[in-house]
């Protein structure tokens, strides 16, 4: 968003407080903003100049200074925009209205069926996860699970699925508030109707909804504001680093087999054949059907690209679990995905943050690698985890 806008936005919310939460909301801004100035004059006090690739226009652009970043930064999501449609406008919403279906209780935590309002005429089903422990200051830390290809949904999250793909569930036996919502066409949403909807794309679709369920987290007295993170497998890996991009109150991002360089992307002759080239699959109804009308599937042209999605995260945390056996993302294009982006992440004095795993499997999301993923959230968000097994 721009400074312009944020102010705008800032206002509007500042208007509806009473007299006392304005004062002490005001007071909480200032000392942001302060917060804000130290962190870049210690970037900028040791500044190391970097070049990263634009796919904006195949250019090289040095960067200098965080100014210079912020502006690059900005390009990127503008780039992202042109191909995905333009992220709504997330002001004067309707409340979430979070209704209740079923409940299941388990000995570790309650899993609730819910479904909430994402804007008019907008629901999104979920299962939501409340451990039956709380933290010591009452608040717990959240994270957002999105579930990979499959026509169950977030059924597959909650271990209904494949082998190693339960981490909603884990993550909530593992004292997590969690919501895993339904990506259209998947699960509840199965009939989806892409051609009916005011988004260009489902991939902004499923950005514009798992915001919406960071709104949900947000504003539940049990869960720690400061303290939300995403992760994905497949679809939801990719889809975990779209809305991180786009919201910067996701501190810890964990992509599992979800990405590599868009030139080094090719599933084989058979998805050439269906989807009438290399990049086809990306261009289907469910992900960014303008890859195709506007683009011509070639990725010398599409303005953004993966590294610079991980840039745009930086310097918050980013987990990769990268196969080096994964026949849809190939490990070779994740290698210079990760060391284009790498470059801002010491820029903004943040390498340790940029983490990656090559295990020797396929597309998949061993348990091992999910054990060490799950203990790199537990380190961002200074949580002792509940004992549990991981299958």
């Amino acid at each position: 968003m721009t400074k312009k806008w944020f102010i705008k936005s800032l206002g509007l919310e500042i208007m509806g407080m009473s007299l006392d939460k304005k004062s002490g909301f005001l007071f909480f801004f200032v000392i942001c903003l302060l917060n804000i100035s130290l962190s870049k004059v210690q970037a900028q006090s040791d500044e190391h100049p970097f070049t990263i690739e634009r796919s904006a226009d195949n250019s090289i652009k040095r960067i200098s200074s965080i100014a210079e970043w912020e502006r690059q930064r900005w390009s990127i999501i503008k780039g992202m925009e042109e191909v995905m449609g333009e992220l709504p406008q997330r002001i004067d919403l309707p409340p979430l209205n979070m209704q209740v279906s079923d409940t299941l209780r388990t000995d570790n935590y309650s899993r609730l069926t819910i479904s909430f309002t994402v804007a008019k005429e907008e629901k999104v089903p979920a299962y939501l996860y409340i451990p039956h422990r709380s933290g010591v200051t009452g608040k717990l830390p959240a994270m957002l699970a999105l579930h990979p290809t499959g026509e169950i949904g977030k059924d597959i999250v909650d271990g209904q699925g494949l082998a190693n793909r339960g981490y909603a569930k884990e993550l909530a036996e593992r004292g997590y508030i969690v919501i895993a919502p339904d990506y259209p066409g998947f699960g509840a949403l199965e009939e989806y109707k892409f051609d009916r909807d005011r988004y260009k794309s489902g991939t902004m679709k499923g950005i514009f909804n798992h915001m919406r369920s960071v709104d949900l987290l947000q504003k539940r007295e049990d869960v720690n504001p400061h303290k939300i993170g995403v992760i994905g497998h497949s679809l939801g890996g990719h889809n975990a680093m779209f809305v991180a991009a786009f919201d910067t109150r996701l501190k810890v991002v964990v992509s599992s087999s979800g990405w590599t360089q868009l030139g080094y992307y090719d599933t084989g002759k058979a998805a050439h054949d269906k989807y009438g080239g290399r990049l086809g699959p990306w261009a289907q109804d469910v992900y960014m059907p303008l890859l195709r009308d506007r683009y011509n599937l070639d990725d010398n042209i599409i303005p953004f690209d993966f590294h610079e999605i991980i840039a745009v995260i930086a310097p918050r945390f980013f987990f990769s679990n990268s196969p080096v056996k994964d026949n849809n993302f190939e490990v070779n294009g994740v290698r210079k995905g990760i060391s284009k982006s790498r470059k801002v992440y010491k820029f903004l004095n943040a390498d340790e943050n940029l983490q990656v795993r090559y295990p020797e499997s396929g597309h998949d999301f061993p348990t091992k690698v999910r054990r060490e993923a799950y203990q790199f959230i537990d380190k961002v968000f200074d949580h002792t985890p509940f004992e549990h097994e991981i299958e």
